[in-house]
């Protein structure tokens, strides 16, 4: 976006106005639900403070809305001491409980048994509890519960959550306050974040609550951008100025300050009213787009919550009714094998159907090799199933009275039930993977590493066009792509015999890419870029490692046991060799790997961590730059670093060598460094040359 000139005292003052009309935009569009700006001007807005921050990157504040898309990954959590305890509630699971609760908040109070105590019923969210700090209505820090005294300080994270205001409402207290609530994720993005992590061959979480815990804990607040947290508020630890009287009082003043909080919550004029509503929502929970597993009832005065205090850490005044696990029986009858895209599989029991909390379940997921044998799950089993975070169904446990003696043990299969390559399960993992880099299963994420940039970088094949290529059963392994002709591509969708041409060219030239780029390109398990250049400058032809024995790749420095292992089961499988044939016959393969240069060692000695966004170069490339050059490259800092290359949004790395001492160059600063560094070792070079006889 072109931006009129503007002088940095005028470019600040409107980045200012910016940011709080997209807050006022934001708490109309989250906590209001009636949007007041077209999605256009909204969009306008943003991409004008983009450019001012652009354009005076020291305008950049914490709390920008341009900041929700994460920060450059951090170290670790710093600890936050709350101001406030933050206590955790005592449960009840019967409706006779809860009467036990109400009947003690009235002794302890003095009243008669006969008299009605006035409550607040919400629903219970089961997501992961935060505290949030404003000062001056700016956000300021955001924590963890943690052990209650103190919690881990995820305010990058938390900044990242849409529906979380970095700044309150007019409405809001100028002094300081800290509000609390829950961050959780909707049954849809749970499901979206699992389906990524099936695909990528990672553990998939098991509920809701832990995929949002596991979410607001990243270090690389990028990532939890990603995951579309949403947020709950509805308490208040530390408040400066007038307090509210009650919980309910509470509620609406959190809404008018800019927070969401949970719509369906219920005065109650006395504990029957609670069970009331606890009934009424045992069905309609499941009609909400997030877990919820029970009510939260808490006494609506603020001066009887004083009155009532606390005991050890609960407080007397509050309590979480919980909803009796949905749960039902059925029988397996048969276990099968997915083979996700990434090669792991996985074991799926198909059952009898049978309802379990309103929804019809014949498929329950049963994690991996060990769960089974753990609970000694056997086909034609009765077992117990229940939905875990009411959203995966899983097995319980075995019932084994009902055995009869005709149930068969599920032995894991030793080869892929897609293609028959050989199944792997490295020691220390829980998940068993194909290793065929053909398997159909896995075919389009092999394809597409293949033609990713570090690997053998194919202009114009994109996941879109694989999925067809796939679909038209044109190609079957990453060899064939180099057999495509301009018109099998032309009658594909959204490719003239333009686009057709030009792919066509990609691919052609991509042939003879170099051996790093081609080993990575196989995507061999645990074996990265670094890997993948190490093994070509030992070997030199993939012919070579291709044919190296175990021992031989356990020499190569840098390579441990475990990748040795995986190089060398990986080339002992038919579909492998069939692959380089063919990339053989399609004169794909690079020539010889050159001996490795004698390096100059000007940076002998040194130590280089490379954080933030750099402009001129990959932090790869520069990574293994200065590696040439005999220096170190690591990912973090330590009182080793001896330079820190910081580029835009560096974060905590930078932070922690400030408190060092490390030298911080900026990327101008470290070519700088580079030229002069090379210059010199170029010079005695030649000096030594001039004076050797």
């Amino acid at each position: 976006m072109m931006l009129p000139q503007l002088s940095l005292e005028d470019a600040s003052r409107r980045a200012d106005e910016l940011r709080r009309e997209i807050e006022k935009h934001n708490y109309a569009y989250y906590v209001l639900d009636q949007p007041t700006v077209s999605d256009a001007t909204y969009d306008a807005q943003m991409r004008e403070l983009l450019a001012i921050e652009a354009t005076y990157p020291e305008l950049v504040t914490a709390d920008s809305p341009t900041q929700r898309v994460g920060a450059a990954p951090s170290d670790a959590f710093r600890s936050h001491r709350h101001r406030v305890l933050m206590l955790s509630l005592g449960n009840a699971f019967s409706f006779d409980e809860l009467r036990e609760f109400d009947a003690r908040v009235k002794r302890t109070l003095g009243l008669e048994a006969e008299a009605a105590v006035e409550y607040v019923a919400e629903l219970k969210i089961d997501g992961l509890a935060v505290s949030l700090t404003y000062r001056g209505r700016r956000f300021a820090v955001g924590a963890t519960r943690g052990d209650g005294n103190a919690g881990e300080d995820v305010s990058p994270n938390l900044r990242t959550v849409r529906g979380l205001p970095l700044w309150l409402q007019d409405a809001a207290p100028q002094g300081e306050v800290e509000v609390r609530g829950e961050v959780f994720l909707t049954h849809e993005e749970f499901q979206r974040i699992n389906a990524e992590r099936e695909e990528r061959g990672d553990p998939i979480y098991a509920n809701p609550r832990n995929s949002a815990a596991g979410s607001l804990r990243q270090l690389d607040s990028s990532i939890t951008a990603k995951r579309r947290l949403q947020y709950f508020a509805y308490a208040l630890g530390y408040l400066e100025g007038p307090q509210p009287e009650s919980q309910w009082e509470l509620l609406q003043h959190l809404r008018n300050w800019g927070f969401l909080t949970n719509p369906h919550s219920r005065l109650c004029e006395n504990l029957e009213a609670v069970i009331a509503f606890a009934e009424e929502w045992r069905e309609r929970r499941h009609g909400v787009n997030y877990d919820t597993d029970g009510v939260v009832v808490k006494v609506n005065s603020f001066a009887l919550q004083q009155e009532l205090g606390f005991v050890s850490r609960s407080p007397r005044w509050a309590i979480a009714y919980k909803y009796p696990a949905e749960q039902a029986r059925t029988r397996i009858r048969e276990i099968r094998i997915q083979v996700g895209r990434t090669g792991a599989l996985t074991p799926v029991a198909i059952m009898e159907p049978v309802e379990v909390a309103g929804v019809i379940v014949e498929r329950a997921t049963l994690h991996n090799e060990d769960e089974i044998r753990r609970k000694d799950i056997r086909i034609g089993d009765h077992v117990i199933i229940q939905r875990a975070g009411e959203v995966i169904p899983e097995v319980v446990e075995v019932i084994l009275d009902a055995r009869t003696g005709d149930e068969q043990e599920f032995h894991f299969p030793t080869q892929c039930p897609v293609c028959g390559a050989d199944v792997e399960r490295p020691e220390g993992e829980a998940v068993s993977r194909c290793i065929g880099i053909a398997c159909p299963a896995q075919l389009q994420r092999s394809i597409q590493h293949w033609a990713s940039r570090n690997a053998m970088d194919i202009e114009g094949l994109g996941p879109a066009i694989i999925e067809q290529l796939l679909a038209a059963g044109l190609v079957k392994d990453p060899a064939d792509l180099y057999g495509l002709e301009k018109d099998q591509l032309a009658g594909l969708e959204r490719l003239a015999e333009k686009s057709a041409q030009n792919l066509v060219n990609g691919i052609a030239a991509s042939k003879g890419r170099s051996l790093p780029r081609l080993i990575f390109a196989f995507g061999i398990r645990h074996v990265g870029e670094t890997v993948a250049r190490l093994l070509a400058e030992c070997f030199r032809t993939i012919g070579r490692v291709a044919d190296a024995s175990l021992d031989e790749l356990n020499a190569v420095q840098g390579v441990g046991p475990q990748i040795a292992a995986s190089v060398h089961h990986f080339f002992r499988q038919d579909e492998t060799l069939e692959v380089l044939r063919k990339l053989r016959e399609y004169d794909v393969l690079p020539v010889e790997e050159a001996e490795p240069e004698a390096r100059s060692q000007v940076f002998a000695g040194k130590s280089f961590v490379f954080t933030g966004t750099l402009e001129t170069m990959q932090r790869g490339d520069a990574e293994a730059q200065v590696r040439a050059l005999g220096a170190a490259a690591t990912s973090s800092v330590s009182k080793n670093t001896s330079y820190v290359v910081a580029g835009a949004k560096a974060g905590s790395k930078s932070d922690k060598a400030r408190q060092l001492g490390i030298q911080i160059l900026t990327e101008q600063e470290y070519r700088e460094m580079l030229e002069a560094a090379l210059d010199g070792a170029e010079g005695t070079a030649q000096e030594s040359s001039e004076n050797t006889p």
